[in-house]
C-alpha cells in the first residue's frame, strides 16, 4: 500500500531534504535533462529535479548533480506538477475507486476531488463511509467532499437517503472530507429554505470548502447564491455566463465532459486578456469508454490546447490554480519543499505521459501502473434495487371514454420546456406517435408504487427501449420507449442485475451493462465495463433518430435532473425545479 498523504512536516524528512539540496547527501531520485513546466512564471526551462522521499528537495541547473540512488534521464521531456481534477464523480465511470486509480494515475492525474453524490443518494451515509474507505492505500489522492443535496431536489424526487444538517455536520467532522460538495438545490439556497441554510452554514462553520452548482444563474440570483457562502461552479453554459461568474469572483471548474463550452471559455479568456487564477479544470462526468480511450484530465489539456489555449495556461489551471483553490500549499508546483507529485510529459502539445510520481514514489511508466493495488474492500454496497418486478400495464396510460386527448409533454432534452400535444386513444389507452416516448421513473428504494410518468418530445423517432439506474441525481430506475412489453423487459432486467443500463428491441435485450454496486458501479476492470457500456451506448444511439450534439446516453442519464430549470420526469411525476410544481396527470382534456 502507498500513502499519498504522508506528512511533509517531519523534521527528519526536512533535514534529509536540506542535506540533499546543499549537496551534503545524495537524492533518493534525480530527474535529469528535463524541462520544468513552471506554472508560476509561465516558463518552460531546462532543469533537473531531486527528490527525497515524498518531497521535492531541489530544482537546479541541468548537469549540476549526479549523486542519487536512482537517476532518470528524461532526454528533454517536460516535468510538470501532477494533475488535479477539481470536481468529479467516480460513479460516472462506473468503476470502483480502486480501478479508477489504476486508470488515471498512469495518465498523470495524482489528485481528484470526488463528490460521491450518486453513492450518497443510493446508499446514504453508509455508502459515503464505504467510498472513503475505498480510497485508502491507493496511488491516487482522492479528496472526498460531503454530498450536499441528497436528494438534489427535495419534494420533487425521492432517493435512498435524506441528508440534513446533522448528516452534513457528521460528514464534515470526518478528516477525509474537504468540504461541502456541489450545492445543487439552487431554489432552496436563493429562497432560503431551512434545510439548505443549515447545510450551507454547516460548511461555513467547518471552515472547509463550499462548492456550487449554479446552472443558468445570473444577476440577482447568482449574487444571492454566492452571498449564501457558495464559492464555485462547473455548470457553465456560455461565454457570457463564464464572464459574469468570473467577474463576480466565483471559482470556475471548467469541465471537459461538456466540450461545447471550451471554445466559449477560451473566447472569454481572450476578452479578459488573461486566464484568471480562479479557473480550474475538472472532468465531472466521464463515461468508461471515454476514460479508457481518451483519458480524463489529459484529454482536457489536449482539447484546450487544440482550441488555441497556451499549454502552460491550461496546465496552470490543472495544477497550481486548483491547489490554491483547495488550499493545498504542498501541491501544484514543481518547486523545492512541495510534494513530489510529478508527471513527465513528452511535450506540451499531445501530453503523452511518460513517468508519474505520487508522493515521491515512481507510480507509473508509459501508461502502466507500477504499484500493486490493495485488494477490493470487502462488503461492497450491493442489492440496492429494492423494487418488485413490473408488468407491461405499468407503461400504459389509461384514458376513458375518448378517441382524442390533449396531453402535457416535456419538450426537448436538456433545456426542457413544457409542451402540449393532441394524441389518439385506442382501446382505452393513449397511443404515442413515432416522435414521442414515454418516460417512466420507478422509485427503487422500497416504494413499490406506480412510476412517475411523462411524455417526451424532441428526441427523434423511437424504435427501441432504453433503461437505466444511472439517473441524475436520485438514481431511480428509468425506462424510455413506446412498447410496454419491451419497457417491462428492460426494467425487470435491471432489477434482476441490481442496476445498470440496458437496451431492448423487438422483445430482446440487445445490450446490457450490469452495475450491482449501489446500482451505479461495476466491480469489473475498466476494459470489461467499457466493452459492455460501449454496446449500450451504441444501441441507445440507434434507438431514436436524434441527431443533436449531445449523445443519447447522456440525454437519458440527465433526463430527471429536477434541480434544473424546466420540467423533468421523476418518480413523483413531471416536476419543475424552479417553481416546485408537480404534475401527476399529463392528460389535460379529452374529446
Amino acid at each position: 500500500m502507498i500513502d499519498v498523504s504522508s506528512s511533509l512536516t517531519s523534521p527528519e524528512l526536512r533535514k534529509r531534504a536540506v542535506d540533499a539540496a546543499t549537496g551534503r547527501a545524495p537524492f533518493d531520485i534525480l530527474l535529469v535533462n528535463g524541462k520544468i513546466a513552471d506554472v508560476a512564471t509561465g516558463e518552460l526551462r531546462n532543469a533537473d529535479v531531486g527528490l527525497i522521499g515524498p518531497l521535492i528537495a531541489s530544482t537546479h541547473p541541468t548537469g549540476q548533480r549526479q549523486d542519487a540512488l536512482k537517476i532518470f534521464d528524461l532526454a528533454g521531456a517536460v516535468i510538470a506538477p501532477g494533475l488535479i481534477d477539481s470536481h468529479m464523480h467516480i460513479e460516472s465511470s462506473m468503476i470502483t475507486p480502486r480501478i479508477y486509480a489504476k486508470t488515471v494515475v498512469p495518465q498523470g492525474t495524482t489528485t481528484v476531488c470526488w463528490d460521491p453524490h450518486e453513492i450518497g443518494n443510493a446508499s446514504g451515509l453508509d455508502g459515503v463511509k464505504w467510498a472513503i474507505e475505498a480510497t485508502k492505500g491507493l496511488p491516487l489522492r482522492i479528496l472526498v467532499e460531503a454530498p450536499s443535496c441528497v436528494p438534489s431536489a427535495p419534494g420533487l424526487e425521492r432517493s435512498g437517503a435524506v441528508f440534513d444538517e446533522t448528516a452534513m455536520a457528521e460528514m464534515l467532522s470526518w478528516p477525509e472530507v474537504i468540504g461541502v460538495a456541489e450545492v445543487m438545490d439552487m431554489r432552496g439556497v436563493i429562497t432560503g429554505t431551512p434545510r439548505m441554510k443549515s447545510i450551507v452554514n454547516a460548511g461555513l462553520t467547518s471552515g472547509k470548502l463550499v462548492c456550487g452548482h449554479a446552472r443558468n444563474l445570473k444577476g440577482r440570483d447568482l449574487q444571492a447564491f454566492m452571498a449564501a457562502g457558495i464559492e464555485s461552479d462547473h455548470e457553465l453554459t456560455s461565454k457570457a455566463d463564464i464572464l459574469e461568474k468570473l467577474r463576480s469572483g466565483m471559482t470556475l471548474e471548467l469541465r471537459v465532459s461538456h466540450k461545447n463550452i471550451l471554445p466559449e471559455a477560451i473566447a472569454a479568456f481572450e476578452e479578459l486578456g488573461c486566464v484568471p487564477q480562479t479557473v480550474t479544470l475538472c472532468t465531472d462526468d466521464v463515461f468508461p469508454d471515454d476514460l479508457l480511450r481518451r483519458g480524463g484530465m489529459i484529454h482536457h489539456l489536449r482539447c484546450l490546447v487544440s482550441l488555441g489555449m497556451q499549454p502552460l495556461d491550461a496546465l496552470r489551471c490543472a495544477t497550481l490554480n486548483a491547489a490554491m483553490r483547495l488550499e493545498r500549499r504542498d501541491l501544484g508546483l514543481v518547486a523545492a519543499g512541495r510534494r513530489a507529485d510529478l508527471v513527465v510529459f513528452n511535450n506540451l502539445s499531445d501530453f503523452t505521459p511518460l513517468e508519474v510520481f505520487t508522493s515521491g514514489i515512481h507510480a507509473a511508466s508509459h501508461r502502466t501502473l507500477l504499484i500493486e493495488l490493495p485488494t477490493e474492500l470487502p462488503g461492497l454496497p450491493l442489492k440496492t434495487i429494492n423494487h418488485a418486478p413490473v408488468i407491461p400495464e405499468d407503461f400504459q396510460i389509461a384514458v376513458a371514454d375518448a378517441t382524442k386527448v390533449r396531453v402535457r409533454t416535456v419538450r426537448t432534452p436538456r433545456t426542457t420546456q413544457w409542451g402540449e400535444r393532441e394524441m389518439s386513444v385506442e382501446a382505452g389507452h393513449l397511443v404515442l406517435p413515432p416522435d414521442a416516448a414515454l418516460m417512466a421513473v420507478f422509485n427503487r428504494y422500497g416504494e413499490n408504487e406506480p412510476p412517475g410518468l411523462g411524455i417526451l418530445e424532441g428526441w427523434g423517432d423511437w424504435s427501441a427501449t432504453i433503461g437505466t439506474t444511472i439517473l441524475h441525481d436520485s438514481h431511480n430506475l428509468a425506462v424510455f420507449g413506446q412498447n410496454p412489453e419491451d419497457m417491462a423487459l428492460v426494467a425487470n432486467t435491471l432489477i434482476a442485475s441490481d442496476g445498470g443500463m440496458a437496451v431492448a428491441r423487438n422483445g430482446k435485450i440487445i445490450a446490457h451493462v450490469p452495475l450491482p454496486v449501489c446500482g451505479l458501479l461495476s466491480p469489473e476492470n475498466l476494459e470489461i465495463v467499457s466493452h459492455q457500456f460501449t454496446a449500450v451506448r451504441d444501441a441507445a444511439a440507434a434507438a431514436t433518430t436524434w441527431d443533436g450534439p449531445t449523445a443519447m446516453i447522456k440525454l437519458v442519464t440527465g433526463a430527471s435532473l429536477a434541480c434544473n430549470l424546466g420540467p423533468h420526469v421523476t418518480d413523483l411525476g413531471i416536476t419543475d425545479g424552479m417553481t416546485g410544481e408537480i404534475i401527476t396527470s399529463m392528460v389535460m382534456e379529452t374529446a
